[in-house]
């Protein structure tokens, strides 16, 4: 299905319309109750139970108990499959901040509910990114996210790179964790012996002399257990919003 243009800006690709609902509903047929949210959340249910590789038109009118050319009628590739699933899988907002809440307050809690969501959610994470957020549920986060530094002294531009930073940040944490599990899994490695592995194998491999700033860390026993990943989250979280901070009360003056 082509993307349609007009004379009010650039065309509009056909999964954006069907995610804003602008897209004209097929004529009756065999299976009128075959819908575009349907097949959409179908899909979800799939990623969610077998992962991302699982999801294919064939799989999902299986799921619907449908033909796969009937789902054709409604979403016209995979492509556009694969983009309203990411727009439900994320789903509504955390909600926009609430009055008591300072502008650090409100992007913490923002987030933490896009950790929860891309740790519940891993398949998102092999959506591959191809723009910026466009359908309603994404463009919903950014404007909460963009609501909790409503009055600090950034620019919009500033505010727009702020959330930039943290949903990198948030996306790579997420991504890191995932594939780390996922390896260790693949190993036959029992959760929490990961990290006392890797200290072990070290132990045997780095000398000294040369990795004396690696030596100290083996030798002070940090290695010895698998790190808390809410905490590894939070750190690097705090460590973002205190550069964050820094540069509000700059532009403060």
């Amino acid at each position: 299905m082509a993307a349609r243009t007009d004379d009010n800006g650039p065309a509009i690709p056909p999964a954006i319309e069907s995610a804003w609902g602008l897209r004209e509903r097929p004529p009756k047929g065999p299976r009128p109750g075959l819908t575009v949210s349907g097949i959409v959340d179908a899909a979800v249910r799939v990623a969610d139970a077998d992962g991302l590789a699982a999801v294919s038109m064939s799989r999902v009118a299986k799921e619907l108990g449908a033909a796969t050319m009937a789902l054709y009628r409604h979403i016209g590739s995979k492509d556009e499959l694969l983009t309203l699933m990411v727009d439900a899988g994320y789903g509504p907002p955390p909600g926009p901040p609430s009055p008591e809440d300072d502008w650090r307050a409100g992007l913490t809690r923002w987030a933490w509910a896009e950790h929860d969501v891309l740790r519940q959610r891993t398949w998102l994470l092999h959506v591959p990114i191809t723009g910026p957020p466009i359908t309603p549920q994404q463009l919903g986060w950014m404007e909460h996210g963009l609501r909790c530094l409503d009055g600090t002294a950034l620019a919009e531009s500033e505010k727009m790179s702020t959330l930039l930073l943290i949903t990198g940040y948030v996306r790579n944490e997420a991504t890191l964790s995932t594939q780390i599990a996922e390896g260790s899994r693949a190993a036959g490695i029992e959760p929490g012996e990961m990290m006392p592995a890797y200290a072990r194998m070290l132990g045997r491999l780095i000398d000294p002399a040369r990795f004396p700033a690696l030596h100290r860390v083996l030798t002070s026993g940090v290695l010895n257990q698998d790190d808390d990943l809410d905490e590894e989250f939070t750190f690097g979280l705090d460590r973002i919003l205190d550069g964050i901070e820094a540069l509000i009360h700059r532009r403060a003056g």
